[in-house]
C-alpha cells in the first residue's frame, strides 16, 4: 500500500539519537552511528520524531510501505520493557592494560615488583570471583594458545628477564588445550634464568577450583 511515512537523510543526520528517543513506536534505531527507519510497519506516520531532529534530516514521503502494525509495535515494546536492567555493582581490580599476552609490552613500570598473573581467557568467565581472588594485587596477562596458535614462552621469558617480577601465578582451565599455557609459563620461567616463585591453579568447567 502507498502511505505517508518518514524518510531519513543520512547525509544530514548527525547521529544525536534524539529522533530514536522521540519515536514512541520503536521504529527508529541507531545503525553505524546514524538514525535509521528499522521497520516500515512500526512507523505510524504521525511524525513525533520530526521536531526532535536538529538538522532537518527527517521528512515525510508518500511511498509503498507496509501498513502500520499496532499489535507488532506493542509486542516489541513489551519485550523491551521486560528485559531486566544490568546491575553494575563490582569494582574492577585490573591494574594494567593491554592484558593480552601478544599485545603486552616486554618491559613496563607496572611489571617491576609485580605479582604476575598468567591466565587462560576462559578462566575469568568460569570462575565467579576472578577479579577478587586472582586479579587483585596482581598484574594480569591473558591468552589462549589454541585460538592464538602461537607459543607464548618467548614473550613471557622476555617479560620475566626485562622486569623485576616477584612471583608468577598461572590460572588455567582443566581442559587439555590449556596445557599449552601452563607449558609456556613453565618454559619461560626455566629459560629466564631467574628463581621466581610460581604456582598453577586449575579451574574446572563448572567454575570450581580443582584441588
Amino acid at each position: 500500500m502507498k502511505r505517508r511515512i518518514i524518510q531519513i537523510d543520512w547525509e544530514k543526520c548527525n547521529g544525536c539519537g534524539l529522533c530514536a528517543k522521540a519515536c514512541h513506536e520503536g521504529a527508529i534505531g541507531m545503525v553505524d552511528g546514524k538514525a535509521r527507519l528499522l521497520r516500515d510497519d512500526y512507523c505510524d506516520g504521525l511524525g513525533d520524531c520530526l521536531p526532535a531532529c536538529p538538522t532537518g534530516a527527517i521528512t515525510f514521503v508518500e511511498r509503498e510501505a507496509a501498513a502500520y502494525n499496532e499489535a507488532a509495535v506493542k509486542a516489541n515494546l513489551a519485550q523491551k520493557r521486560s528485559a531486566p536492567p544490568i546491575q553494575f555493582s563490582r569494582q574492577s581490580q585490573l591494574r594494567n592494560f593491554p592484558v593480552q599476552i601478544k599485545l603486552a609490552p616486554m618491559q613496563a613500570p607496572y611489571f617491576d615488583g609485580a605479582a604476575l598473573l598468567i591466565a587462560a581467557d576462559c578462566t575469568a568467565y568460569a570462575y565467579a570471583g576472578f577479579h577478587e581472588d586472582f586479579i587483585r594485587d596482581r598484574v594480569a596477562l591473558i591468552g589462549c594458545p589454541k585460538l592464538d596458535g602461537i607459543d607464548y614462552s618467548m614473550k613471557l621469558m622476555r617479560i620475566l628477564q626485562n622486569n623485576d617480577v616477584k612471583s608468577v601465578t598461572v590460572v588455567r582451565m582443566e581442559v587439555p588445550c590449556c596445557g599449552g599455557l601452563e607449558f609456556a609459563a613453565r618454559k619461560a620461567l626455566q629459560e629466564s634464568g631467574k628463581d621466581i616463585p610460581w604456582q598453577v591453579v586449575t579451574i574446572r568447567t563448572d567454575g570450581s577450583i580443582k584441588e
